[in-house]
């Protein structure tokens, strides 16, 4: 039932119970009022009758003549209780009448000299009101039927319940205005505070509604706006976590006390294959013993080190730490790349101190060796030589290591310019010569005018081509290399192509790795670093451009490096 229905009931209710207690009421004492008045009229009356009434005198004759002039019924009654003389009664129907020595008035009337009594007359068949007076000669009785009191009793009360529709009926059109003016506003508050509860903190209640109606709407209007601003500032602060948490390269998850996962970011669903949509419980994660034991501790209390797993060929470090009041915090560290750099590094220092080693011995050798006086000129000459070819070769490493090292670091970047290829590639060749003709093989350029231009940094260029025709020179015995150009959609690609010993298949893909050797001791005996393709490789994707290799045993290699039109800066 709504507001308004239960104001415009309340009120009816009210004005309705109102009416009946004041007809109820003033019906009594109205009927209490006049029947009063009537006794003291009738009991003046029956004094007047009393001082007319004398020894001797026809009793009867005197009821008559004082009920005609009085109105009223009139009874003259001897000591014993006999009717002597009656208004309406003759003297046949006055022996018929009961004696009235115990008739409550007269009863009264010898006790204290005046009674009364209202009940219903067993003469007159009627309810009357009695009033009896003692007298000398027995008692003088006034009654009158109360039919006419009832009546004015009645009227009054039907007029008091004519007024008290009258009232109902404005009151309940008063109550329906005020119900309305009333009920709106506090239905208005209703919805508003729904629509809140609902989610939209864009209503706004009425501020025009009277008193303490308007009270609470603006109350409600302000704590709208406190929670709005509440809202919005913990959104921008889950925002702001939300990109802190996805931005670390660190898993991070969120457990709450029931044992449920409430927040994980992008890396840790990528580490821990975690697909489930939030939450989701923890037995979905993965089941490795350490991830459930850091939960476990977290969840009782208690945090948890770093501890290295191994999970979907990834090593991560798994720690974990109570989260308050209730829950735990987990997060996964990949140490993939960085333990893999470490690999590398190892390698690395194995693979420099192996290249130098060899040398260096060759040289602490042969220059122990020297400080033998009686070793004859011509030996002495080789053991220089030795030594000096090992200690350039020592000199090729190191500057290798150093442009390699300056490459990755980003500490070197091209400057971009057209670079003639031919000319580029006659110094080259100029270089190897020697070592060329030393085996018979024939060096070969095929430049077409077309590809005879490339976007590179001179310098970088030079050494691409540089180290890819030692390369092919030094694993060639036999036959020819060649360098062609030609152009694609892409750039300019330059192929380096030899006739040598070629590489296995399996060893193709990690010809570009530093030091890598598909046959150590063959590149030893050759005098390669194994840094040569490394550092193409480098150069070329600092140009934007990529390398490819193919590559069949004793068939020979092919180095193709792609230069592209708009080389990176």
């Amino acid at each position: 039932m709504t507001l308004a229905r239960r104001l415009m009931l309340g009120s009816l209710v009210v004005v309705t119970t109102l009416v009946v207690a004041i007809v109820l009421i003033a019906g009594a004492r109205l009927r209490e009022r006049l029947v009063a008045e009537k006794i003291d009229e009738l009991s003046r009356d029956a004094r007047l009758v009393a001082l007319a009434w004398r020894a001797g005198m026809n009793a009867d004759s005197l009821a008559h003549d004082a009920g005609a002039a009085l109105g009223y019924r009139v009874t003259l009654i001897d000591s014993t209780g006999v009717v002597v003389g009656d208004t309406e009664f003759g003297p046949d129907a006055r022996r018929r009448l009961e004696n009235h020595a115990g008739r409550p008035e007269v009863v009264a009337a010898r006790t204290s000299g005046t009674g009364s009594a209202r009940r219903r007359s067993a003469s007159a068949g009627d309810e009357e009101l009695y009033v009896a007076t003692r007298h000398p000669l027995g008692f003088v009785r006034v009654s009158l039927t109360t039919a006419p009191l009832d009546a004015v009793v009645g009227g009054a009360q039907r007029d008091v319940l004519v007024s008290g529709l009258v009232a109902l009926i404005g009151v309940l059109v008063l109550s329906t205005i005020f119900a309305r003016t009333i009920s709106q506003p506090v239905v208005e508050l209703r919805d508003v505070a729904r629509a809140i509860a609902g989610g939209d903190l864009s209503r706004r209640p009425a501020l025009s509604a009277p008193g303490e109606v308007g009270d609470l709407a603006t109350a409600l209007h302000r704590m709208t706006e406190q929670l709005e601003h509440r809202l919005t500032a913990l959104e921008a602060d889950d925002r702001l976590m939300f990109a802190v948490l996805e931005s670390l390269e660190e898993g991070v998850l969120a457990i709450d006390e029931r044992g449920m996962v409430v927040r994980i970011n992008q890396r840790a669903r990528m580490l821990l294959n975690a697909g489930a949509a939030l939450p989701f419980p923890r037995e979905l994660l993965p089941r490795d013993v350490a991830i459930r034991a850091a939960v476990e501790h977290a969840m009782s209390g208690r945090s948890t080190p770093p501890e290295e797993v191994v999970l979907h060929d990834r090593t991560v470090a798994v720690a974990s730490r109570p989260l308050a009041p209730a829950g735990a915090v987990v997060t996964v560290l990949d140490l993939t790349v960085l333990r893999k750099l470490e690999t590398i590094r190892r390698d690395f220092v194995a693979n420099v101190s192996h290249e130098l080693k060899t040398p260096l011995t060759a040289v602490s050798g042969f220059a122990e060796t020297l400080l033998d006086d009686e070793i004859p000129p011509d030996q002495r000459r080789r053991f220089v030589e030795t030594i000096r070819d090992n200690a350039g070769r020592m000199q090729r490493i190191v500057d290798d290591l150093l442009d390699l090292s300056r490459i990755e670091s980003g500490g070197w970047r091209p400057n971009v310019s057209q670079v003639e290829v031919g000319g580029i590639v006659r110094d080259v060749f100029a270089s190897v010569r020697a070592a060329a003709d030393a085996k018979g093989l024939r060096l070969v350029a095929d430049i077409p005018p077309a590809a005879a231009v490339v976007r590179a940094d001179p310098t970088a260029f030079r050494q691409i081509v540089g180290n890819l025709v030692e390369n092919a020179v030094r694993y060639t015995h036999e036959g020819s290399v060649t360098l062609r150009t030609r152009l694609s959609e892409a750039g300019v690609w330059v192929d380096v192509r030899d006739t040598g010993i070629g590489i296995a298949p399996e060893h193709v893909p990690r010809i570009f790795e530093r030091f890598y050797r598909a046959d150590p001791a063959r590149s030893r005996e050759q005098g390669g670093t194994g840094l040569g393709l490394a550092i193409v490789r480098h150069l070329v994707d600092a140009h934007g451009g990529r390398v490819e290799a193919a590559s069949a045993l004793g068939r020979g290699t092919t180095i193709s490096v792609l230069l592209p039109f708009a080389s990176a800066a």
